[in-house]
């Protein structure tokens, strides 16, 4: 029976996961290797080895309430787009709140997981770490929960860039990048156009002389700001246009919402029209980047071919001279390196998981990722359903299918995957974000139920239907209900607002209301007299009209 679990990273998945094991009664231990939590959001001038780095300027992409865990809203003071360190103030709230730093042992890093030699009778794991004094220990655990994430090892893809190594200028990953101080005055390519290369591109293009940004398919690009400046999750991920999606044909999606896009700038004249279509891969979300292309601070430009001296060549035959920077936005690698080969089971080129949490070949589940998964969406929330229900199935309350069962649709998953989206080996983890709560909130029995909700609290019914599908939803019913979620749901937009509202809008007085409606009074009053002065008759045949007839005698 699974008892004492081990939690691997205490980033925003690994926090989530703590909670989850207490909640069912389970024993958890988490190894963090920094000295604080939350994990990428941690910001460190120095970047640390195998950690993604953010940069002094980060905000995220993300709005507050598409992004907090079920029963702990942001404050509502805090803004709809939250710079890093107030989400890493969030985290620390979250943690204190649900007590989780006394389970969490820091400065200790996981060096090695195994089976233990009993591993078919008792699921066990040998976990080896290491702290800071290179002191090494060996702890037993029932059940392990890796937490480490996929934005961990830069890609630098040098050899895909012939003549790299006769560049005479700087040359680094986004991984490095904290600020745009040393791009003053210099001439910049920035090589991919994701959501780190954009705002790396925008950013920078405030001090550089001049910003190129090169990029093989290029790029729907989207806004953070929708209609009536509601963000632009609140406003389009719901579960009503999940619900169109389902009914309708995609094709129809793509026309419709690149026909949106570009009305705004056009993708074409902005040289930004990739080759997929909309709902292919994830957008860029970038507000600036468009009027940074229409200013002529950015420059789009296409693959570069080759690199000679200081000098970029391009696939379109175009060249870029006196360049001092390239910096390659090119993503990251993931792997779990603390784990034996055959532990994780391969599907196509991609870590095949059960529903992206389990491997589907051990003889025991004891062993669950969390957090490791790509969406249109926050991993706060969809790594907090994942934990819930990896904690169900640890602790005995939920069974997982045959390991052949489990297999075949890992690698139906695969391909599913490969036919719907747009994916590379650095990213084969894409899904649809409220597809896939659904999903795993139904293994866990806290799927929202539409037509029970319809009947039983209509008003309820509508804020789930056509608001968005914020974390809240998965606490209305069932296992680990909250009593606090009903009322996050109807106040989530006074939370959204609420930052807004820095400056108090003057109230009108008495005297100015009467002098208005004095001026109304006397235009109308005026309108009527010049009616009455040019058509003296329609007026009083009118009066007449109306006048009450006496009565029969």
């Amino acid at each position: 029976m699974v008892q004492r679990v081990a939690v691997i990273g205490a980033g925003p998945s690994g926090l989530t996961s703590v909670k989850a094991c207490l909640e069912e009664g389970l024993e958890p231990t988490c190894f963090e290797s920094s000295d604080d939590i939350g994990g990428l959001w941690m910001f460190k001038e120095v970047p640390e080895p195998s950690r993604a780095s953010i940069y002094r300027s980060l905000t995220i992409n993300i709005s507050k309430e598409m992004m907090c865990y079920s029963d702990f809203p942001i404050p509502a003071d805090y803004p709809n787009y939250m710079h890093h360190s107030k989400i890493l103030k969030y985290f620390r709230m979250y943690a204190e709140h649900f007590k989780i730093l006394k389970y969490i042992r820091f400065q200790t890093s996981v060096k090695k997981v195994t089976q233990r030699p009993d591993f078919s009778r008792t699921g066990q794991w040998e976990v080896v770490t290491k702290t800071k004094d290179g002191l090494e220990e060996r702890h037993i655990f029932d059940a392990v929960i890796c937490c480490s994430g996929h934005y961990t090892y830069p890609n630098l893809p040098l050899k895909d860039f012939p003549g790299i190594e006769t560049f005479e200028g700087k040359y680094f990953h986004s991984w490095d990048y904290k600020g745009p101080e040393d791009m003053h005055g210099k001439r910049v390519v920035v090589i991919g156009i994701g959501n780190s290369g954009g705002d790396i591109a925008v950013e920078s293009s405030k001090f550089a002389e001049q910003v190129y940004m090169s990029t093989r398919r290029g790029a729907w690009v989207i806004r953070q700001v929708s209609d009536n400046g509601v963000p632009v999750d609140m406003m389009y991920n719901t579960r009503f246009v999940h619900i169109l999606f389902q009914l309708l044909p995609i094709n129809f999606f793509n026309w419709f919402g690149e026909k949106k896009l570009n009305a705004m700038y056009d993708h074409t004249t902005y040289a930004l029209k990739p080759k997929h279509r909309l709902f292919s891969q994830i957008p860029v979300i970038n507000d600036d980047l468009p009027l940074k292309i229409l200013s002529g601070s950015v420059i789009i430009k296409p693959n570069v071919k080759e690199i000679c001296g200081s000098t970029v060549l391009f696939d379109d035959g175009s060249t870029v001279e006196k360049v001092d920077t390239i910096v390659f936005a090119t993503g990251y690698n993931y792997g779990f390196p603390y784990l034996p080969n055959n532990v994780l089971y391969k599907s196509g080129h991609r870590v095949g998981l059960y529903k992206h949490v389990f491997p589907p070949n051990l003889e025991h589940t004891t062993l669950g990722v969390v957090g490791f998964i790509h969406a249109l969406g926050a991993i706060m929330p969809q790594a907090e359903m994942q934990a819930r229900w990896v904690a169900r199935v640890f602790k005995g309350l939920k069974k997982l299918p045959s390991n052949q069962t489990m297999i075949k649709a890992v690698d139906k998953d695969t391909k599913d995957i490969e036919k719907n989206y747009i994916v590379s080996q650095l990213t084969p983890l894409q899904v649809d974000f409220v597809s896939y709560m659904d999903d795993i909130a139904g293994e866990i029995g806290v799927r929202p139920s539409l037509p029970w909700l319809f009947f039983t609290d209509y008003q309820l019914f509508k804020h789930v239907l056509w608001g968005p599908v914020s974390s809240y939803q998965y606490r209305l019913m069932g296992p680990g209900k909250w009593d606090g979620a009903r009322k996050a749901i109807f106040t989530q937009f006074d939370r959204m607002y609420q930052p807004l509202k820095s400056r108090k809008e003057p109230e009108s007085s008495i005297t100015g209301r009467l002098v208005k409606l004095s001026l109304v009074i006397l235009g109308g009053g005026a309108a009527a007299y010049y009616f009455h002065t040019h058509h003296p008759d329609p007026i009083p045949t009118l009066l007449s009209n109306i006048r009450p007839q006496a009565a029969w005698r």
